[in-house]
């Protein structure tokens, strides 16, 4: 029983210092508000602790890593969505929606960037699960092990995800912006 316990802190450990940073980014990309944000990275942590008590090394570290804190993300999603009644929408909606195109060019990469990110948050969780993965490097077979998809679906799903986003990040932002 120790011993195991041992494993699966150091596992926790390795994956904690390799992964922590990307991490932070992945919750970013779910969730908006920095409080809700921090309580979401603590749940990652705590269920990626307690995931490595059932590692059996089938998959790699890394792609484990992304597995757990996508569901743990997703999941997140869901209840907040259950508790705030926000809408979430899929590509073809947000494909559709009025862009509220206000004419100002974003000159400031981190504006740019929180805008990005705004319109990931729109996404239903499978699509930014695999966008998330994508802009964290991850390969369309890696994103498929993660997300239970084909790597052919995968590459399908970035490829349409990015020209949405390309084109509601030109147009203008979000619904509502």
């Amino acid at each position: 029983m120790a011993e195991s316990t041992t494993r699966q802190n150091e596992l926790y450990q390795e994956a904690a210092g390799s992964y922590g940073a990307a991490l932070e980014r992945l919750a970013r990309g779910y969730e908006a508000d920095p409080d809700r944000r921090r309580d979401l990275v603590q749940e990652i942590h705590l269920a990626l602790w307690q995931s490595f008590g059932g590692f059996d090394a089938r998959c790699s570290v890394r792609t484990w890593v992304y597995r757990v804190a996508h569901n743990v993300a997703a999941s997140h999603v869901i209840r907040e969505h259950r508790v705030n009644s926000r809408t979430l929408v899929g590509l073809e909606v947000l494909e559709t929606l009025p862009s509220g195109n206000d004419g100002e060019r974003v000159a400031d990469q981190r504006h740019a960037l929180e805008k990005l990110l705004k319109l990931i948050q729109q996404l239903k969780p499978l699509d930014r699960q695999v966008i998330l993965s994508y802009l964290e490097d991850l390969d369309a077979a890696s994103i498929g092990e993660i997300t239970g998809i084909s790597p052919g679906n995968v590459a399908t799903k970035i490829h349409r995800i990015k020209n949405v986003l390309a084109h509601r990040f030109h147009e203008g932002g979000s619904h509502g912006e």
